[in-house]
């Protein structure tokens, strides 16, 4: 009877002690874009065991997350007893595109890696590619496939210098025009592309509150040529 006691008593204690040093406190997220910290926390710790970093190293040991949107996968590192960090590997997303009702995202290579019922408001939308039926996980079958790499291109420079467009469109001869709320930039080609969104970041700030036409499709290393047309209001 004395050596149940003994046990009982040594388990109480070790529980008391692994609650009192192994409760988590602090949680680090990284890489994550498309959700807050708190969600990705509330994905990972999905109940109050979860506090703990034991039955969290136990229960993500050897394992990543996988199958939620937007996400390749999560891993989940213990840093020190009271310490988690969560890294985030998100898709590289490059737009979306609208289809039956539903948003379909897809990367630099053309390939429809998400569909949503909701569109990303850090991601833009691409518009004027032509294309008969959209699959899951293939590419989309448009005629110029190297679209998507300019595509990826053109939303990485926009990130680069803090700029977000809510729309990009391709004309017929895949010039680019892009939508920042009231104003329409005609970029034209992708020739001088880095240059054109470098100035871009000047710009816009000025344009606030009006709407109409920036023109830059002649602009080069030589001309410079910028011009804004004002939409009567």
């Amino acid at each position: 009877m004395a050596i149940v006691i003994t046990v009982f008593i040594v388990g109480v204690l070790g529980m008391i002690y692994i609650r009192d040093n192994y409760t988590i406190t602090n949680v680090y997220v990284s890489g994550n874009t498309h959700y807050t910290n708190d969600e990705i926390i509330n994905m990972v710790m999905t109940d109050k065991l979860c506090n703990n970093s034991i039955y969290l190293s136990l229960k993500y040991r050897n394992k990543s997350i996988e199958g939620v949107p937007f996400i390749e996968k999560m891993s989940v590192e213990i840093v020190s007893p009271d310490t988690v960090r969560i890294n985030v590997y998100e898709k590289a997303v490059a737009g979306y595109i609208s289809y039956l009702g539903r948003y379909m995202y897809f990367d630099r290579d053309g390939i429809v890696v998400e569909s949503s019922l909701e569109a990303a408001s850090n991601v833009p939308e691409v518009l004027g590619l032509s294309f008969n039926y959209v699959i899951i996980h293939e590419k989309l079958p448009v005629e110029k496939q190297e679209v998507f790499e300019e595509i990826l291109d053109i939303t990485q420079l926009l990130s680069k210098y803090n700029l977000q467009a809510n729309k990009i469109f391709f004309d017929s001869e895949y010039n680019v025009y892009l939508y920042f709320d009231g104003i329409e930039v005609s970029i034209g080609t992708k020739d001088y592309i880095d240059e054109k969104i470098i100035q871009l970041q000047y710009i816009l700030p000025n344009l606030e509150g009006k709407s109409g036409i920036l023109e830059m499709k002649d602009f080069n290393e030589d001309t410079k040529n910028v011009t804004f047309e004002e939409k009567k209001q």
